[in-house]
């Protein structure tokens, strides 16, 4: 028996294709880096109108870009370690360490000034972070310990380095040209150390989402073994992660030592919290696979923005650890919630969809809202006519072909004719006698 079915309504492509701006609005504030920068507006906002003088000043917001900079340079690098799963507690060490060694080898290079003794240095904190890096990475990857026992033991390696070639004292060699451009330098009234941050950012989002570098990273971070099958080096993978975040790290400690025209050992013993606290209040998993570069900067933007805004209200320091530590707590349950939601095969749905819910268009039929409804009732079907059906389409079996009637005689003639051709004796002849003995 052949089966008519209803197809679903053509227009819903149509509807599908034709946004409105409404709904491209409403389509980027559900997005999560949409809802991490309202947040941070909404930060603005209500400092601005607590103390609109001292806050809105411009003047302000770039000291607020300047204490940024460099935890952005090491949030992009931190980004990509907490997206293959890992996690990295050495960067403020390698900092250190980077600063360290390229302040020695400047001051023992000729006068320690000029572009010539510059470029070393630029050099050799770039290489000292990249060594880091490789360790973290071989260790994670190859001998197969844990990151975070790894990267704990490289922070403490690194900052006793420091200590052990510097005698526990800062040092204070760089050259002015240096100090001059990339330290207070200023291009269109941008500092260069602003500058810098953002293109590391942009690279950082590039790499993320345009490479096959980022790709591997995010593959991953979502499965290692799935990525092991289809051929994909997980450990090299891993090692070129680890090399990249400690060859920034290295950029940072350069950038440490020419705006503070100091190594600052002892003034990064919490830098590595700041920029895992930032990167995941931005939205990246601490499980790995998800994660954005945008998203880290406004993570760091966020907490440097509250710190900015209570140091001008006059509140205690305290409060700002609290305040901070809330909005981490924060970040890892919506996380947590998000993967359980995606775990379940459920969509999330976010705290703007259940404020203001979608309206169905006028030009929506039946037919088209029974398709899109995944468990009716909806905000959908509260739209419908009560006349409508709230069911699939039914299925409709065809119409059988026409049949012959046959008659009762026709049938009896068909039996007796059937019996007479398969009975051993005809109807013409009768069956031999029997024999009397």
């Amino acid at each position: 028996m052949s089966v008519q079915t209803q197809q679903p309504a053509a227009p819903m492509a149509g509807v599908n294709a034709r946004k409105s701006i409404a709904e491209r609005v409403r389509d980027g504030v559900r997005a999560q880096a949409m809802q991490i920068v309202l947040v941070w507006l909404a930060i603005i906002i209500i400092f601005s109108a607590l103390s609109p003088e001292a806050f809105l000043d411009p003047v302000n917001f770039r000291n607020i870009a300047i204490s940024v900079s460099i935890l952005a340079v090491l949030g992009v690098g931190t980004t990509f370690i907490i997206i293959t799963g890992g996690i990295d507690l050495s960067m403020g060490s390698v900092l250190v360490f980077s600063g360290v060694v390229s302040s020695m080898v400047m001051e023992r290079l000729g006068d320690g000034q000029g572009w010539g003794v510059a470029v070393m240095g630029i050099a050799v904190a770039l290489a000292s972070g990249l060594g880091w890096g490789l360790l973290n990475g071989f260790l994670v990857a190859k001998a197969k310990v844990p990151p975070m026992i790894v990267t704990l033991g490289t922070f403490g390696a690194a900052l006793g380095l420091s200590q052990v070639l510097t005698g526990g004292i800062d040092l204070r060699a760089a050259p002015d040209v240096l100090v001059d451009t990339i330290g207070f330098g200023r291009l269109a009234g941008i500092p260069f150390l602003v500058i810098i941050a953002a293109v590391v950012v942009v690279l950082g989002i590039v790499m993320l989402h345009r490479t096959r570098f980022g790709l591997h990273t995010a593959a991953v971070g979502s499965n290692a073994e799935a990525c092991r099958r289809v051929g994909i080096n997980v450990d090299r993978q891993l090692i070129k992660v680890y090399a990249f975040a400690g060859l920034l790290a290295g950029l940072a400690g350069l950038l440490n030592l020419t705006f503070f025209r100091s190594t600052t050992i002892a003034g990064h013993s919490l830098t590595n919290l700041d920029v895992i606290a930032g990167v995941v209040i931005g939205g990246t998993s601490l499980f790995g696979g998800v994660g954005t570069v945008f998203g880290t900067v406004i993570g760091l933007l966020i907490p440097a923005t509250l710190r900015n805004g209570f140091v001008i209200l006059g509140v205690e320091p305290y409060w700002q650890q609290v305040v901070v530590g809330a909005f981490l707590v924060t970040a890892v349950y919506f996380d947590q919630v998000r993967r359980a939601a995606a775990s379940r095969g459920q969509k999330k749905v976010s705290l703007i969809s259940r404020i203001a819910p979608p309206q169905p268009k006028g030009n929506l039929t039946c037919d088209v809202i029974e398709h899109c409804c995944l468990e009716p009732p909806c905000s959908w079907s509260a739209a419908l006519p009560p006349a409508r059906p709230e069911h699939p389409p039914t299925l409709r079996p065809a119409r059988p072909a026409a049949r012959t009637e046959v008659s009762s005689a026709s049938r009896s003639s068909r039996a007796s004719s059937a019996t007479t051709s398969t009975s051993p004796w005809s109807a013409a002849s009768e069956p031999p006698p029997r024999s009397s003995a």
